[in-house]
């Protein structure tokens, strides 16, 4: 079976939206791996929900080259059409994670979604944040100063609820550096709404491909400490998004089929005894996925975090939630929570 699209109007304008905010990503990452002396593109890959009766998606990403330790550019639409009694009629979405292979350039998450229920409501989910390892206040700024001009009227509060969402509390920490967030975000004027998302993905896809650029020429060889440092924070990365990211894990709870493109976001080593320590800290009865995010990970140290493992990752979170699905309630949120993920099945 084909490959089936949403019915609606808003969710084919929101899948156009993202399709090209996804091809203007993919044209900015292959400029930094030319920079980089990297000729490939990067390497689609197709998903299917249902067989394709769902819809599905396609991700672009790097498996690593001298560019990318990891990249993954994806979007998505999954609906329910064929299902009158869901709630949800359709979700789409762009989610867009990069780990530069270079310590001094810094990741970055690009998140822009439409969910639209079967009566005709819907609301954007809009997030841009930038993650470095080692970060430098110029680039924060200049980073923020983009997301300011995109959205100045929302600003203020979308990084209040972006440095609520993305704070570690067992680390006492911030995952990264600067935070925009709206969550359920709808005014009476759905075109703007639009726009907005729009505006605001465009402004963190170019700020960041120049900070990456010129990082790239200001710390051309990096040395072991450097790179100490970005494996030390890309653990801290997977330790935010597999304990405490609800994205994440409500799309690991809804589906199997697509697991190595939700933890696309995933670097691709991380240092699993650090990972292990942080197992006292955290509430009960976390510090069991803690162990057993561990044993996934296998012997290696650095572990790598390759299709297999993420397979394994995803399974212990769906155990986990299984055994322990109050366990939900202690993951991060905003003020505003989105819908719970019964809604979306």
């Amino acid at each position: 079976m084909s490959r089936t699209y949403a019915k609606s109007e808003a969710a084919a304008r929101s899948l156009e939206l993202v399709q090209a905010l996804q091809a203007h990503f993919v044209d900015s990452l292959e400029s930094i791996q030319r920079a980089c002396g990297v000729k490939q593109s990067l390497q689609r890959v197709e998903w299917l929900r249902g067989a394709g009766s769902k819809g599905g998606g396609d991700r672009f990403g790097s498996a690593g080259d001298a560019a990318f330790n990891r990249a993954s550019v994806n979007v998505s639409q999954v609906h329910y059409d064929d299902q009158p009694d869901k709630k949800l009629g359709s979700a789409t979405a762009l989610s867009a994670i990069v780990h530069p292979r270079n310590p001094w350039a810094p990741s970055i998450h690009v998140h822009v979604s439409w969910t639209e229920y079967k009566s005709g409501e819907g609301y954007w989910r809009i997030m841009a944040d930038l993650n470095p390892a080692l970060p430098d206040d110029e680039d924060t700024a200049a980073f923020e100063t983009a997301l300011r001009a995109a959205a100045p009227a929302l600003y203020e509060k979308a990084v209040e609820e972006g440095e609520r969402y993305f704070w570690i509390p067992s680390l006492e920490r911030h995952r990264g550096v600067a935070h925009f967030y709206l969550e359920a975000y709808a005014s009476e004027d759905p075109k703007a709404d639009q726009e907005l998302a729009e505006k605001v993905a465009r402004a963190a896809i170019d700020r960041y491909g120049a900070i990456v650029l010129d990082n790239l020429k200001k710390h051309a060889n990096p040395g072991e400490d450097e790179f100490s440092a970005q494996l030390a924070y890309h653990t801290v990365y997977l330790f935010q998004v597999l304990t405490l990211d609800r994205g994440t894990t409500a799309g690991l709870l809804v589906h199997d089929e697509n697991d190595l493109g939700i933890l696309g976001s995933l670097p691709a080593h991380v240092d699993s005894e650090l990972l292990g320590s942080w197992q006292a800290g955290v509430s009960k009865p976390q510090e069991e996925l803690v162990a057993q995010l561990v044993e996934a990970l296998g012997e290696a140290n650095p572990a790598p975090v390759d299709d297999a493992a993420k397979k394994r990752l995803a399974q212990v979170l769906r155990d986990h939630y299984a055994k322990y699905p109050k366990a939900l309630e202690l993951q991060a949120s905003a003020s505003q929570r989105p819908p719970s993920i019964e809604n979306h099945k």
